[in-house]
Order: structure tokens, then C-alpha cells, then sequence
């Protein structure tokens, strides 16, 4: 069966293709990739998968075309971002941008 691998490195996009056995399991068919020798510094510590952008456990078993992809760690944390945000607008008088949603009733 044919699957996919894809990781969004700093500097590029990299894939793969891969025939897999049926019965393949992500964390098997990530073995059979090429991404431990082209992504050595995650060797000791590979990175967070998923398939198809819900995370998953390496043991999860893969069918025909499925996207398997590997997650870097977030540079930043997405919700003490947002507060920092928030208390920035706070602190210069603006208002958040409300959405465009029209209500009919």
C-alpha cells in the first residue's frame, strides 16, 4: 500500500512516498523513511506524529494513502501569545477587530 510522510523543516518541505506492507504501522513506516538520515538531530527525540493533522501514537496502523506527519515543537505557546496580545491592547486603549457576522432573526 502506498502512504505518505511530511515534515515542514525550518528551510524546507520534506516528503516521502512510500510502498508499505499492509499492517504498517506509522511508527515503522517513519523507520523506513529517510528522515532519520536527512533530520539526525531527531534522533534521540522524534518529533510529535499524526496522520492527516490528528496526532497519533506511533502504533497507530496505516491505510492506502494515508499523509503521515511529523510535528516540530512550538517555538512559542500559542495561548500565552494570545494573552500577551490581549494585555497589549488593553494597555493602548484599542478594542479587538470584531468578525462580519450577519444575524437574521
Amino acid at each position: 500500500m502506498r502512504i505518505h510522510l511530511a515534515f515542514a523543516a525550518p528551510t524546507r518541505l520534506w516528503q516521502q512516498t512510500l510502498d508499505v506492507p499492509e499492517g504498517t504501522t506509522v511508527g515503522q513506516a517513519l523507520a523506513l523513511s529517510s528522515f532519520a538520515r536527512e533530520f539526525p538531530e531527531f534522533t534521540d527525540h522524534p518529533p510529535a506524529l499524526g496522520v492527516y493533522g490528528e496526532r497519533c501514537d506511533a502504533r497507530r496502523m496505516l491505510r492506502e494513502d494515508d499523509r503521515v506527519e511529523l510535528y516540530r515543537p512550538l517555538v512559542f505557546d500559542p495561548l500565552e501569545s494570545r494573552r500577551r496580545r490581549a494585555a497589549h491592547r488593553r494597555e493602548s486603549g484599542r478594542r479587538p477587530a470584531k468578525a462580519n457576522v450577519s444575524r437574521n432573526q
